[in-house]
């Protein structure tokens, strides 16, 4: 049973040093670092993170925001952990899926995603509503037929490279 930990800044400008501290404090041996924004897709270290799990091992963050962006994001990285008998365990947050009160607070998360996703739909149509009336084209070049080369690379390039069962939506 190994204590498989993760570390991650957003930027290259940032350090990791005082998530290694409170990692090691808590008696993680094996960290691996990324530098990566959480709301990138193509995070290869958290990626080869999750795919070295084993049955027993526990997944180890300082804290949630570290992990994922968004909740829906988060719980479903612990589904696909839980699915594969992995544990997880922020050192931050009363979070311990190895424990009853651990997986309550997940449950707890859990309800919390409909809200989550309501807010988030409620502020993409007021930024939509805003900027047509500022005279802006909205919608999705995709969807409306103006594609262009630029926004078919950058599409491409968006694609989340993490385990199927653990792709991020962000």
């Amino acid at each position: 049973m190994a204590l498989i930990d993760y570390a991650r800044v957003s930027t290259d400008d940032q350090v990791t040093a005082r998530q290694l501290d409170e990692l090691r404090a808590a008696g993680c041996t094996e960290i691996l670092e990324e530098h990566a924004s959480g709301g990138d897709c193509s995070r290869p270290i958290l990626a080869e993170t999750l795919v070295r799990l084993r049955p027993g091992d526990t997944l180890v963050v300082v804290s949630l925001d570290r992990l994922a962006r968004s909740l829906s994001h988060l719980l479903e990285v612990i589904e696909s952990l839980q699915g594969r008998g992995v544990f997880f365990r922020s050192l931050k947050d009363p979070v311990d899926t190895a424990s009853p009160q651990g997986l309550f607070t997940m449950q707890v998360f859990g309800a919390a995603v409909p809200l989550e996703r309501a807010l988030i739909r409620e502020r993409t149509k007021s930024g939509l509503r805003a900027a047509a009336a500022r005279g802006k084209r909205v919608g999705n070049p995709w969807f409306t037929g103006r594609r262009s080369s630029r926004s078919a690379q950058a599409r491409g390039g968006a694609r989340c490279r993490l385990p199927r069962a653990a792709h991020c939506r962000g």
